[in-house]
């Protein structure tokens, strides 16, 4: 219903034999980032709350635990806490400035104006990812400057990062198809919000281990990437052997569900398009 004006521009376009349509460009990935600026949201809960999480924690837990193995705990509470820079960045960051910008219609004006979707998807998905690399580079100066945690082997570095990253490109598809489906901020930041915290609950999180929870809602953990990252990580984290199998099953599960996701997104936009 709201593609209408731009279908009938595009027509006419297409008629008159002319182009109109931009493409992404800095100027655009830069636009992107100021309209995250002003939002508080991915700041606080994507490059604050872990820090200040990792501190607090890692306090707590350290006076309980033998000096020994304090080392370890911390590199724990570490591993556990930059799974919610994705997260928070990318499913609740990108979900609810999304939504916000739909309810708003700013998508269908910046269609009429020449920047299509495609245009409009790059630059945000360039600008989260940018700001998802900047919270990263503050996490890891904050750990070494602040925290005590063991030094990484470079296998196991890069394979904690490459994993970030594909979560949080997976995350950012569930944000933009829930977005599209719900069509309302309110709905879409309860939405993203519910998920996060079951997700912080499933992956050990929230202080309880996914070893604590009952028997069912362990499996449904098993399918989570997270889980892995938060409960099996510091096995490796100095090198050293890992079955790395039901992690990848767990990727190709988590990513098939936000494809899926997204694909249903794209045919309630294109039935309404059609009324």
């Amino acid at each position: 219903m709201h593609n209408k004006p731009c279908m009938a521009l595009r027509k006419r376009q297409r008629r008159n034999g002319v182009t109109m349509e931009k493409k992404c460009s800095l100027n655009m990935i830069l636009y992107e980032l100021r309209n995250i600026n002003g939002n508080f949201m991915p700041h606080f809960f994507g490059i604050v709350f872990p820090n200040l999480m990792c501190l607090l924690v890692s306090k707590t837990v350290g006076a309980q635990v033998p000096a020994e193995m304090r080392k370890e705990a911390v590199t724990s509470i570490m591993l556990t806490m930059t799974l919610v820079i994705p997260m928070a960045i990318m499913l609740i960051g990108y979900g609810a400035l999304y939504a916000l910008e739909i309810e708003k219609g700013i998508p269908l004006r910046m269609r009429l104006f020449g920047f299509g979707e495609k245009c409009e998807v790059t630059a945000k998905i360039a600008a989260h990812f940018i700001l998802m690399t900047i919270a990263f580079l503050v996490f890891a100066v904050f750990q070494a400057v602040v925290m005590e945690v063991q030094r990484p082997a470079a296998g196991s570095l890069i394979c904690l990062l490459v994993s970030l990253y594909l979560i949080g490109g997976i995350f950012l598809i569930i944000a933009h198809a829930l977005a599209n489906i719900l069509q309302k901020f309110s709905l879409t930041f309860g939405v993203v919000m519910c998920l996060y915290f079951i997700m912080m609950i499933l992956t050990g999180m929230m202080g309880m281990r996914t070893a604590q929870l009952p028997q069912v809602l362990q499996k449904v953990a098993g399918f989570l990437p997270m889980t892995y990252i938060s409960n099996d990580f510091i096995d490796f984290w100095q090198g050293g052997s890992y079955n790395f199998m039901p992690f990848i099953q767990s990727f190709i599960f988590f990513g098939a569900a936000a494809l899926i996701l997204l694909y249903l997104s794209r045919m309630r936009n294109h039935h309404f398009s059609m009324l």
